[in-house]
């Protein structure tokens, strides 16, 4: 069924996580991958014939219209097709009585070669001087569609490429059918949300690859002299080494910290020191379409000390824990922020002080992605996303907290990022998860 698999380059002979000693186990692979066999088109195709029609039943829409356009395209262009938009162009997606239907309205110029990625059941030509939305609103008035989605929302960044001048005209051109037109938020959540098993299979490899390349990272540590932002150099070369490119902002991927909680931020100079907890947050992005978010923890040896003190084991098996207990509440039909108050309760028993992020958020196109969020179980109020249901085929970043005051009266949080694949029963780990505390010399 996924023939596309064959497309996936296999990366052989990974890392094995869960390192035990102070310097971490060598790769012996002996050649890089290589991404230029790009699987999107097929699994794109797969993802509107398969996905798009259940979504669009489970959010109750029976048509959905997105419009492209060069230079300030809609951010589900690339998902529709519509990426080499020059004159503005209308993908109709919709249900009647014959089944799920696409039909484009492409201005001549890119018609042919959009035809050609067949992806869509008719590319309609619009001829130079005719309005493609027009065409597409002459259309939609011929049918009798119940609720035509359109990508217009207050809560869902990828489902608000419409712009308020598109709406205007659309609204203009359909006239009193324009009663019709709905958000697509529903809709895009749906669709995105899931993912096929072959996007699956990539999102492990981005996921192996931030792992071994913060392991690497880790040994190339030299305690009083390296900075994190050396270290952050260096997983940069590593990414322009493996053709891999930056899975959120480039500005703040790596995040290395090694020392309080910074949150969200850049590498900064700050030499590591003995006795620091070493933070890495990163993530790699593969086909320039899927990504991953990794995070790994590590400890620097003082002189004399063969482990870590026990109280900042002690914090790593909590935070461990945390990320156990929340894995086994990931199953299908289980809202978010159960998730979360799963892994909160492990949290007071143990001390940790207030955590403000939730335990996890779904990961694919983007690091922060369309689902449900794995928080809200200690907020005044919880937000909708954490309210919606996991479903199979849902891919999650989610962390095992603990956090602690230092002797500065600053917060440090240990938050090992692992991912995960929900299935039928419940979910598992994309990847081997750090079980051991990394030791730095």
């Amino acid at each position: 069924m996924y023939q596309n698999l064959k497309l996936i380059p296999v990366i052989l002979a990974f890392f094995i996580i869960g390192c035990t000693q102070n310097t971490p186990v060598e790769s012996v692979s002996t050649s890089k991958p290589d991404w230029s066999s790009n699987p999107w088109p097929e699994i794109r195709k797969q993802r509107i014939s398969q996905l798009l029609p259940e979504a669009m039943k489970a959010a109750q829409v029976d048509c959905w219209l997105t419009i492209c356009r060069e230079n300030n395209n809609d951010p589900l262009a690339i998902h529709v097709g519509g990426e080499n938009a020059g004159g503005t162009a209308a993908f109709l997606f919709y249900i009647d009585d014959s089944g799920f239907h696409s039909l484009v309205f492409s201005p001549d110029g890119e018609a042919t070669a959009l035809d050609e990625l067949d992806i869509h059941d008719e590319v309609v030509r619009v001829p130079r001087g005719t309005s493609a939305v027009a065409q597409a609103a002459e259309f939609i008035k011929s049918k009798n569609f119940q609720q035509i989605a359109i990508n217009s929302s207050t809560s869902n960044s990828l489902a608000d490429g419409m712009s308020f001048s598109q709406r205007e005209e659309l609204e203009s051109l359909l006239g009193e059918t324009s009663s019709k037109l709905v958000s697509a938020t529903e809709l895009v959540y749906e669709w995105l949300s899931i993912k096929l098993p072959a996007e699956v299979e990539i999102m492990r490899q981005a996921a192996q690859l931030a792992s071994d390349f913060q392991y690497e990272a880790y040994a190339m540590i030299e305690p009083g002299k390296t900075t994190d932002a050396d270290v952050a150099k260096f997983l940069k070369e590593k990414m322009a080494e493996y053709g891999v490119t930056d899975a959120w902002h480039p500005d703040q991927n790596p995040n290395v910290n090694s020392g309080p909680d910074r949150g969200h931020s850049h590498a900064t100079d700050k030499i590591i020191m003995p006795g620091d907890v070493i933070q890495i947050d990163f993530g790699v992005k593969l086909y320039d379409i899927w990504v991953s978010d990794i995070q790994r923890f590590a400890y620097v040896l003082k002189e004399g000390e063969s482990v870590a003190p026990a109280d900042i084991q002690q914090y790593w098996e909590h935070g461990k824990a945390g990320s156990r207990a929340a894995l086994a509440a990931m199953k299908p039909g289980v809202k978010g922020v159960e998730v979360d108050r799963a892994q909160r309760e492990l949290m007071e028993k143990a001390g940790s002080e207030y955590v403000m992020w939730s335990t996890g958020h779904p990961v694919g196109y983007v690091a922060h992605d369309v689902g449900p969020n794995l928080g809200g179980s200690q907020a005044p109020s919880i937000r909708p996303a954490a309210q919606k249901e996991l479903k199979k085929g849902m891919v999650f970043a989610f962390d095992g907290f603990h956090a602690w005051k230092r002797a500065d009266g600053t917060t440090k949080t240990i938050s090992v990022e692992e991912m995960a694949v929900v299935g039928e029963n419940g979910a598992e780990y994309l990847i081997q998860p750090q079980e051991e505390l990394i030791l730095v010399k």
